[in-house]
């Protein structure tokens, strides 16, 4: 068959969980950049209308800054639409609104978290992310058996989260919460990673984005807020309280903060280390400093991008690398095929930690880009200058296991290797 008739699935999350798609994304790139995809019901999950999925890099760019044609408000910016009554609670989040008039008050928001987020807070913390590295990697290795941990569970699940709370200000006593409310958000598509799924009325599994299924991480929201006004600190949460965020507004932030904020790290982190493990020699340039760690943070960024996709829904009729796109309809950008675009990155399939320039896509682009970018950039830059000084160059000791998502590229266990001499 010629394989320009092909228009390979990239939609079912069942796929990430074997690997990410890259030679569909590739057929996709070259003879379907815009391309229609069905969008069954699976694993009872109800079917939708299907979407448009957008794969070069140039596309995906223009979809992302494009506000104006390509909403987040409209659909909200996930792949599944959401319960019509559960849209206007959705829109409450910076992330499913729109810089422009009568759709949502993005712009105030974001100012509001940038103050609370900024560098130097960031930077202040660097010392404490550092001996935490350092503490979780030793303890890994002195722990383990036979040689070899799973890193996901001894070292960067944990990494991830106590860095972040401690930004936010979380008493150590409340943490769990945090990464049990994450996995719940994160995880729902995957039968191993996440609870089972509470079933509706209709015997239909419930969104965990819906506000029915958030109200526990809401009420600690208030709390926090409330004994930050009254304890305040030099933390995140303490700035978001004395902000003048009305409580619909403070949720929601908190909810962004803890699920985005900690699952960006939480993915990324073993996805840079099991790209390390697999090329060897990229590593052992990294190991002897014969490249600059913050640009390999980036390159591991582009190979193992925390998120795999957004959703957007077309504003006004429109039209995307020749086809033609009617208003309402969804358009969903898919960052790990953006990042490996041969019009952009020569040789994409090679990790080249010295690769410059990298305009990957990792952290979004356009008004939504990540706030969070700088935190992770540190924390993951922190983690391989540790790793680098006090454990063996990483090998895998058995097979990874990937979570089953088509938004979030989750790493769920990570067999390396920690005994042996360092570097």
């Amino acid at each position: 068959m010629d394989p320009a008739a092909i228009v390979p699935d990239v939609f079912d999350p069942r796929i990430y969980g074997a690997g990410i798609p890259y030679d569909g994304y590739r057929l996709l790139r070259d003879h379907h950049p815009v391309a229609r995809q069905e969008e069954p019901e699976i694993a009872g999950w109800p079917a939708g209308p299907g979407f448009w999925a957008v794969t070069r890099h140039a596309d995906v760019v223009r979809v992302l800054r494009d506000h104006a044609t390509y909403s987040s408000w409209l659909g909200a910016t996930q792949i599944r639409d959401p319960d019509p009554a559960d849209l206007p609670f959705l829109r409450r989040t910076m992330l499913n609104q729109d810089p422009r008039r009568g759709a949502g008050d993005h712009g105030r928001l974001r100012r509001l978290v940038s103050r609370a987020f900024t560098p130097a807070r960031v930077d202040a913390f660097a010392g404490r992310v550092r001996e935490r590295a350092r503490t979780l990697l030793a303890a890994a290795r002195d722990g383990a058996e036979d040689g070899a941990a799973d890193l996901v569970a001894a070292v960067t699940d944990e990494y991830a989260l106590l860095n972040l709370t401690d930004l936010l200000g979380v008493p150590a006593a409340d943490r769990g919460l945090l990464l049990e409310w994450t996995v719940r958000v994160i995880g729902y598509q995957d039968p191993e990673d996440a609870p089972a799924p509470l079933l509706g009325p209709d015997g239909k599994p419930l969104d965990p984005r819906s506000p029915a299924l958030l109200g526990e991480m809401f009420a600690y929201a208030r709390e926090l807020a409330a004994h930050k006004r009254a304890h305040p600190a030099d933390d995140v949460m303490t700035a978001l309280a004395g902000a003048g965020l009305d409580p619909a507004e403070l949720e929601m932030f908190f909810f962004l903060l803890t699920v985005a904020g900690n699952d960006t790290v939480r993915s990324a982190a073993p996805g840079g280390l099991l790209a390390l493990a697999r090329h060897p020699d990229a590593y052992r340039l990294l190991a002897d400093g014969r490249v600059p760690v913050p640009g390999a943070v980036d390159e591991l960024l582009r190979v193992h991008p925390p998120v795999l996709s957004f959703r957007r829904t077309a504003a006004v009729d429109t039209e995307l690398a020749g086809q033609r796109i009617r208003a309402g309809e969804k358009v969903v950008v898919f960052h790990a095929s953006a990042n490996h675009d041969e019009r952009v990155f020569p040789d994409p399939e090679r990790l080249d930690l010295a690769r410059t320039p990298n305009p990957h896509v990792s952290f979004g682009d356009g008004p939504h880009v990540c706030l969070g970018a700088h935190f992770a950039r540190l924390q993951l830059r922190v983690l391989y200058e540790e790793w680098r000084t006090v454990m063996p160059a990483p090998e895998l000791a058995g097979p990874p296991r990937r979570l089953v998502s088509n938004f979030i590229n989750g790493i769920t266990r990570l067999p390396l290797r920690v005994s042996g001499p360092a570097g």
